[in-house]
């Protein structure tokens, strides 16, 4: 593989996380009866893949200074 195409997986894999996550969170919201606009599901999945990434870049970093550290 390039860098150009490994570049392009992360890519993909948040676009799929966040196109699921509105379409779950647009149908739960018609569970109770309230219809609730796609825009506003859109938003909020975006709020929701924008803060687990940011936490499973934390924890990555965090593993990896872990390991770099010498043994007591």
């Amino acid at each position: 593989m390039t860098p150009k195409t490994l570049s392009r997986f992360p890519a993909r894999s948040v676009l799929a996380w966040w196109a699921t996550l509105t379409g779950i969170l647009w149908l739960a919201s018609t569970a109770p009866g309230h219809r609730t606009p796609l825009a506003a599901c859109a938003v909020s999945a975006a709020l929701l893949v924008a803060v687990g990434e940011a936490g499973d870049w934390l924890r990555r970093r965090r593993t990896t200074h872990r390991g770099s550290r010498p043994p007591r």
